[in-house]
Order: C-alpha cells, then sequence, then structure tokens
C-alpha cells in the first residue's frame, strides 16, 4: 500500500485526489490545506480521509510514502524539497519550479536519496498526444517545418504568475514530449493589460535544424481555442482539443519542389491529397498519469515527465522572462541540454 499526501485542494487539487484515490494498491491519507472553503469541499467530498492545515503533518509523516505539491509555483521548490529530505517520492502540479536553478537543485537531491520525481504534464498522457507521438515517430509527417500552438481562453487571470506561466507550461511539454530535437532559443513579446501581469503574448521557440515553433497564450480572447498545427514535408496535422470527437486530422497536402536548370528555376507544385482521422484512446490523461506514477514508484522506473522535463520548461519559462524584459531580445537557452536528457 502506497500512502499519498495531497497539499492544495484548490482548482486542480480535487481532480488528484479523486484519480489517486481509486488506484487499487493507493491510499491518500492526508489532504492538506489553508483556506476554508476548500476545507469545507475536501471534508463533504472525502469525510474519511484527515485534513489539516499544516502541511507538516504531511511533509513529517513516517506514513506518508509521496506527496502531491497541488500549490501555486512560488511554493513548489520548499515543499518539494522539504518532502525529499523526508523520503518521499513527489508529484508537482506544472509549472515545476520557479527558477532553473531551484529545479536543479530538487533533481540533484532526488538523484541522492534515489526518490521519484514527477512532474505534473497532463496533456502527455492524452490519446491524441500519445498518437500525435506515434505518427511523428513513424515519420508519416516527414521531417518537420514548423510547430504552431494557439491557447487561448477568457480568463482564468492568476493573481502570481503571468499567462505565459500559466498556459505555455502545457504546450513547451507537449513539444518537448513530441520532439526529440530541442530549441536552443527563445523570443517573447508580451502585454499586460488588466491586473499588471502579462495576460497576451507571443512565443517563438528556435531550433538548430530547419524547424520553428510559435505559441500564442492570451487569457483575452472572446473564445476557447486549443489548436496545434504541426507540419512535415510529407503531411500535415491539426489537433484541435476542444473537439470532442475528431480532434486530429492528417493532412495529406504540401509542395514538391523540382528544379531543371538550378535553384534559381524552381518548378513548384501543390500537393492536394486525402484527409483522414485517426483513432484517439479517450480514457482520462490524469488517471493514467496518477497509475503511471505510483508504477513507476514501485518498480524504481524513472518518468518520462521526470524532473528533467521539468527543468527544460521551466527553462523555457525563464527565457521568456528574460527575453520580455529586453524587448523580445533572442535568448540562448541551449545550456538546459547539459542535463540528461530523457530519450523518447
Amino acid at each position: 500500500m502506497i500512502n499519498l499526501g495531497v497539499i492544495g485542494f484548490g482548482y486542480w487539487g480535487p481532480n488528484i485526489v479523486r484519480n489517486f484515490n481509486s488506484i487499487e494498491g493507493v491510499k491518500v491519507s492526508l489532504i492538506c490545506d489553508k483556506n476554508q472553503p476548500s476545507i469545507n469541499r475536501a471534508k463533504k467530498a472525502y469525510p474519511h480521509i484527515e485534513i489539516t492545515t499544516d502541511c507538516s503533518d504531511i511533509l513529517e509523516s513516517p506514513n506518508i510514502d509521496a506527496i502531491a505539491v497541488i500549490t501555486p509555483v512560488s511554493t513548489h521548490f520548499e515543499l518539494a524539497k522539504k518532502a525529499l529530505q523526508n523520503g518521499k517520492h513527489v508529484f508537482v502540479e506544472k509549472p515545476f519550479t520557479a527558477t532553473v536553478s531551484e529545479a536543479e537543485a530538487l533533481i540533484e537531491l532526488a538523484e541522492k536519496k534515489n526518490l521519484t520525481i514527477m512532474v505534473d504534464h497532463t496533456f502527455i498522457f492524452t490519446g491524441a498526444v500519445k498518437k500525435i507521438k506515434h505518427l511523428i515517430h513513424a515519420q508519416e509527417l516527414g521531417d518537420l517545418y514548423y510547430y504552431d500552438s494557439i491557447r487561448v481562453n477568457l480568463g482564468l487571470f492568476q493573481s502570481d504568475i503571468n499567462v505565459i506561466w500559466d498556459l505555455a507550461p502545457h504546450d513547451f511539454a507537449i513539444m518537448d514530449f513530441l520532439i526529440s530535437e530541442k530549441p536552443v532559443a527563445i523570443t517573447a513579446n508580451a502585454k499586460a493589460h488588466v491586473n499588471g501581469f502579462e495576460d497576451t503574448a507571443y512565443i517563438t521557440a528556435h531550433f538548430n535544424n530547419n524547424m520553428i515553433a510559435h505559441f500564442n497564450v492570451n487569457w483575452l480572447s472572446p473564445v476557447k481555442v486549443r489548436t496545434t498545427l504541426i507540419g512535415g514535408e510529407k503531411k500535415m496535422l491539426v489537433w484541435n482539443d476542444t473537439e470532442p470527437d475528431e480532434k486530429i486530422k492528417i493532412y495529406d497536402r504540401g509542395v514538391e519542389v523540382k528544379s531543371k536548370e538550378g535553384v534559381y528555376n524552381l518548378l513548384v507544385s501543390y500537393r492536394s491529397g486525402d484527409m483522414w482521422v485517426p483513432k484517439v484512446e479517450q480514457t482520462e490523461a490524469l488517471k493514467i498519469e496518477a497509475e503511471y506514477f505510483i508504477r513507476c514508484i514501485s518498480n524504481n522506473e524513472r518518468p518520462i515527465n521526470d524532473g528533467y522535463a521539468g527543468l527544460r520548461v521551466v527553462n523555457m519559462l525563464e527565457a521568456c522572462d528574460k527575453s520580455l524584459k529586453n524587448n523580445g531580445q533572442m535568448i540562448n537557452i541551449c545550456d538546459t541540454y547539459q542535463f540528461q536528457t530523457m530519450s523518447n
């Protein structure tokens, strides 16, 4: 039996408790939150689980094997550090930490104590992302040209972080999982309109090969859009996460360039073939991720969304901050990859 403690029962915490509580061989033994409405909700939903307002009750308990940290990013480092120091495996809400140096320190501590860190990059466990991963790995799209992501909606405005730190971790984690080549530089532009934090942002990731990635994150959109376009030399893919059924569409469309007399006399032809919709697994991603976390602990496996994956995302976020402070200047991020990169 693995006993789990959950710190934070706000927006995402109830989902964490629900999924871990449903796993055979796992017991959510303790929930911690300081917010009275959250405490009331937890007591009503889980009357059999002990509730505390002191996180030390979880962090220092000899009966707790693993801890889920579902709190604001500014608190992640101290809570995860104390959990690891007390011999607990750690599941951390995205983004992993507030700085690269904090991520490095947690990775070093976990490796020293042979403990598991998993960062909650839930989307990489969705059927859609797993299908896209398979298609890219099988070279269905060919060499990749571009990755274009839009994640916009009206709110929810955060009071401690900007829209990049709120929404972009999803897309950075997805791209990191899907594409083995890693970006070497970031440029970011953003504006704040409402509460002092940037609420509209455009980010470009630059690669050493011929690929480029672009991200649009926005809290001020009148409609909710969750769309990713991936273009390759053979085919193009559109992933619409708001679509209930046909989430992924593959287009056999592109251009073919031929030359009879050298590059100055190019012959460009356009290919427009079929569109097809692959079948996508519909199981709840967080349930799969929670079960995977427990399996990694039990079998001493290294998660695909481990501390290094979290570090790579945080490094891109930190590069965005530096770019914003320097009016969109390109920030080199290649130093991230001195750290171990998981083979995808």
